[in-house]
């Protein structure tokens, strides 16, 4: 600006010498354009005006426009953080990664795990997803991909299996009253009983270290096959229940089930399986039928497996089948070993001893125990689960009819002759996820 100035004022008034006026005119003219220049100067100051900066060529617009223009992985990202702001409804929280305590009676559904895309047959996880996206913990989109919140059941449990204690890892928003808000989307027979931090890695699958069932049965399945019983006048005698409890106990240790399930070579190391503890609880009555509750705990079970221990039993103490088979179904020989019905079979606890030890008292992290809502756990049985298996069994009189069952296998027969009774049976090939070294505990119909 000032450079301007002075121009305009060199070219108004010339030097005195050029323009023909005396020298003392001259030097009156010079002080003069110095003093308008410096009012100039001063006022364009004082209007808060600035000097021009010279325009950019159209080389460096270019260069400039070049620096602001996105990558291609700039792009990218950009478009995948407005999806997720999206997805999220824009909100940014972190998800977290948590377990939940959950509890069903399986009546109804064909199993735990869902069956993306199948719509036909409605499984447990299908409601709880559902409830999930109802409820705001997840993204809708993590409803069709359960990848995207590290899903993981602790067991798979099959059609018409219950669970007091199953429990699921993922990660989801902690909301207000989460809980609460989860129960308030489920149907009646499904309830989270419980909710606790974990560690990032955790898996509840590949970090539990034992899982406990129970298996519910009207007691008349243990009357000897040559003695008259009406199902519900008979009781079950302490002698009975004793020799049940010494058949059952005879499962502890490590032992080869290959016999015990479908698809099994007799030399496959993952047919050895541990089983920690089984045994027969003190009978009961209800509604006029006396039923028992038989428990077994072990590392992992691999499908039909504990339905076929608990069947061999009953065959044995029926009359069916010598005390000998029991240690002879554990050899490489071939033996038929009748299967159980999948009522009244309830995954009951799983264990996380291993994890407990190493963060349950790191001050961040709780262990993985409930007995602050053992009263709730009891409960849910007691509305939801027992009373479905009396109601079915007395209904459908499913543990009379497989008893019906048990003359036509023969527990001498050749590996020939187990085949064509398995082929009467129409028992499924299918394996469990844990085939592969027993990582996942369900039993299945």
């Amino acid at each position: 600006m000032l450079r301007w100035v002075a121009h305009r004022l060199v070219t108004l008034y010339p030097a005195a010498g050029r323009s023909g006026v005396s020298s003392g005119t001259g030097a009156s003219l010079i002080r003069q354009q110095r003093q308008q220049r410096r009012y100039m100067a001063s006022t364009a100051l004082q209007a808060g005006e600035e000097e021009a900066e010279p325009r950019p060529s159209r080389q460096q617009q270019q260069g400039e426009e070049r620096k602001r223009r996105p990558g291609p992985g700039q792009n990218q990202q950009a478009a995948k953080k407005l999806r997720a702001e999206a997805e999220a409804g824009g909100r940014k929280r972190p998800k977290r990664k948590v377990v939940l305590l959950l509890a069903y009676s399986g009546k109804g559904y064909h199993g735990m795990q869902r069956n993306v895309g199948s719509s036909q047959f409605k499984t447990i996880e299908d409601e709880l997803v559902k409830a999930l996206v109802t409820a705001e913990c997840i993204p809708e989109n993590h409803g069709d991909d359960m990848r995207k919140m590290s899903f993981q059941r602790c067991a798979r449990t099959d059609k018409g299996v219950s669970a007091a204690g199953q429990i699921v890892s993922l990660k989801l928003w902690l909301i207000d009253n989460l809980v609460d808000r989860i129960n308030e989307h489920l149907p009646k027979g499904i309830k989270i009983l419980g909710l606790k931090r974990v560690t990032g890695r955790f898996n509840s699958k590949n970090t539990c270290d034992a899982r406990t069932y129970f298996y519910m049965l009207p007691t008349f399945a243990f009357a000897h096959k040559d003695h008259d019983s009406q199902a519900k006048e008979y009781r079950l005698s302490s002698e009975a229940l004793s020799h049940v409890n010494s058949l059952l106990a005879s499962y502890k240790g490590t032992h080869n089930f290959h016999n015990f399930t479908s698809g099994k070579a007799a030399r496959d190391p993952s047919a050895k399986r541990y089983i920690m503890e089984m045994y027969c609880e003190e009978p009961f009555v209800r509604q006029g039928m006396e039923f028992a509750v038989l428990k077994v705990k072990g590392q992992s079970f691999m499908m039909h497996q504990i339905r076929k221990m608990i069947g061999l039993v009953i065959a044995v103490v029926r009359g069916y089948a010598a005390e000998s088979i029991m240690a002879r179904s554990w050899g490489e020989e071939k033996v038929d070993v009748p299967k159980a019905p999948g009522l009244g079979l309830v995954l009951d606890t799983v264990h996380f001893e291993k994890y407990n030890n190493r963060f349950g008292n790191d001050g961040v992290h709780e262990a993985l125990e409930w007995c602050d809502i053992e009263e709730q756990i009891l409960g849910f049985k007691e509305d939801h689960i027992y009373p479905t298996i009396v109601k079915t069994e007395i209904e459908e009189q499913s543990m009379a009819n497989w008893l019906n069952t048990l003359p036509i296998h023969d527990f001498s027969a050749t590996a020939s002759g187990v085949q064509r009774n398995e082929n009467h049976s129409k028992e499924s090939a299918d394996l469990d996820e844990g085939s592969d070294g027993g990582s996942d505990g369900g039993d299945s119909d």
